[in-house]
This record gives C-alpha cells, sequence and structure tokens, in this order.
C-alpha cells in the first residue's frame, strides 16, 4: 500500500510539474498572441488611416477608391496577424493558406459579375472618363452622374428619373462625356429658297450671335453655304460657346433665326417634288374601294 500511495504522488507530482510547464508555456504564448494581435490591429488601423489620407493627397484621386485601398491593405495585414498568430501556437500555416486561397477562388467564381462589377469601379475611379455632375452618354444609357460606387453608378435622366447601371456594363462601351470639355460648337443648318438673298440670310443670322455674350469670340462664328438640296439652299451658321451655355445657346438661336427670317422675307421652303412628262387629263382618280363599294 505504502508502495502505490508513493507511485501515486510521484505520479501526481509530476503531472503538476508538467502541468505547470504546460501553463507556462501556453500563458505565454497567450500573452504574446493577445499582445500581437493587439498590435496588429493597432498597425492594420494606423495603415489603413495614413493610406487613405495620403491618397487623398493625390490630386484627382477619388475619395471612394481612396477608402477601398485603405480597406483592403486593412484586412490584408489583419489576416497576415491572424495567420502569425496560429502558428505561435503550432499550428500548421500553410494548410491555412492553401484553404484561404481556395476558399478566395471558390468566391471569386460565384461572384465574377460582382467582382466584374468591381474591376470596372476601380477603372472607372482610377481613368475618370466621366465625374459626378457630369452628363453622358453611353448609347444605350444617358444622364447626369449622380454617384459612382464600386459596384455601380447612379445617373439621373432629363426627364428626371433614377437609373442604376452596372459599372460593367458602362466600362465596356464607348462613352461620350457632354460635360468634360468647357467649350461645344453648335452648327445651325437652314434651308433657304433658291429665290432668297444668301448673302442676307446670313448678315441676319450674324447679327444674332454677334448681339449675344454667350458666343466665344474665338474661335469666332461664321455662316457658309454648306449644300445645294432638292428644295432649298442649305445655309450653316457655325459658333462656339461654354458648354454650360449651350442648350440654353442653342435653342434660342433656333427661334431667333426663324423669327429674323420671317420678318425680312427669307423663306424657309417645304421638301418639293417636281415631276417631268405630260399628264392625261382623261386618267381619273381612283376612288378609295369603301366609296366604291357604297
Amino acid at each position: 500500500m505504502e508502495d502505490q500511495a508513493t507511485e501515486i504522488i510521484v505520479a501526481t507530482r509530476a503531472a503538476l510539474a508538467q502541468g505547470s510547464a504546460m501553463a507556462v508555456q501556453y500563458s505565454v504564448s497567450i500573452v504574446g498572441a493577445l499582445l500581437l494581435l493587439f498590435i496588429g490591429w493597432f498597425l492594420a488601423t494606423l495603415l489603413r488611416r495614413w493610406s487613405y489620407e495620403g491618397m487623398l493627397r493625390i490630386r484627382g484621386f477619388d475619395e471612394t477608391l481612396a477608402r477601398f485601398m485603405s480597406n483592403v491593405l486593412r484586412y490584408g495585414l489583419l489576416i497576415l496577424v491572424f495567420v502569425t498568430v496560429l502558428a505561435q501556437f503550432g499550428v500548421q500555416t500553410a494548410s491555412i493558406i492553401a484553404a484561404l486561397g481556395a476558399a478566395g477562388l471558390a468566391i471569386g467564381l460565384a461572384l465574377q459579375g460582382t467582382l466584374q462589377n468591381i474591376a470596372a469601379g476601380i477603372m472607372l475611379l482610377v481613368l475618370r472618363p466621366f465625374r459626378v455632375g457630369e452628363y453622358i452618354d453611353t448609347g444605350g444609357i444617358s444622364g447626369t452622374i449622380v454617384e459612382i460606387g464600386l459596384f455601380a453608378t447612379e445617373l439621373k435622366t432629363p426627364d428626371g428619373l433614377y437609373r442604376l447601371a452596372p459599372n460593367s456594363i458602362l466600362w465596356n462601351v464607348p462613352i461620350t462625356n457632354f460635360s468634360r470639355e468647357k467649350t461645344r460648337r453648335f452648327d445651325l443648318v437652314v434651308g433657304i429658297g433658291y429665290e432668297d438673298d444668301i448673302d442676307k440670310a446670313e448678315r441676319l443670322m450674324m447679327d444674332i450671335v454677334h448681339g449675344d455674350e454667350r458666343v466665344l469670340p474665338d474661335p469666332p462664328p461664321e455662316t457658309f453655304v454648306d449644300a445645294l438640296g432638292d428644295s432649298a439652299v442649305n445655309v450653316t451658321l457655325r459658333y462656339w460657346t461654354a458648354s454650360a451655355d449651350f442648350w440654353p445657346m442653342s435653342r434660342h438661336t433656333i427661334k431667333a433665326v426663324k423669327r429674323a427670317f420671317d420678318e425680312n422675307g427669307i423663306s424657309i421652303p417645304y421638301p418639293q417634288i417636281t415631276y417631268s412628262g405630260t399628264f392625261d387629263a382623261r386618267l381619273e382618280p381612283i376612288e378609295p374601294a369603301e366609296r366604291r363599294r357604297a
């Protein structure tokens, strides 16, 4: 009995000693892991703030893209810290990295369309083919840009409708930006009668634009005969104006030219067709079938 008691005491002491050693070892590991997590979290937050503020200092860098890139850096550093903490406890990190890679590949395949929109959104924010407040037309989508996001772009149509366009659609088509350039050219082609005075018509058109401050002096406005049509002589008025004044000025010009031509006897003829040959008056017009049945 004494031998068994001695063996139990010795085994207990050995277990306690081994447990104490493991407790000390794991306590150090746990403290180190917690310290590493705290430092990693602090550095990740600091890196996010520094990168965000640094990218905003770059002229023309979009705020949405800066926020996205700073968050990517922050989460990338946190993942690295998490893997390092697991390695401190003896976990094989190679398998974890492989599992993360496989999970990322599966998520990428499942969210292929979404990731395509994100990639297109990043390219739109970097290359900036349009900005907030500008009016664009892609052939199928047109409107004023309200917000450019990573997944989609918000637009407001000219008739006041809300439109949400995926970024991948906007990135894969030609874009016409009507607001990017500061000046625009306007051409007004008016057909006048062959019997009318061309010089007088051109003088009337020039008087309209010369008296308006919205018309730019350089390049100077001009008029010229564009073509000799079937029913009229096409006279063109060309001038440049600021992009913001393009639409109101163009509408004003069209109305003013029509009014000036009417007041000065310049005609704008309707399309006419002249038939050549003989006409037999004995031919009677064909009556509609409903009238013949009546």
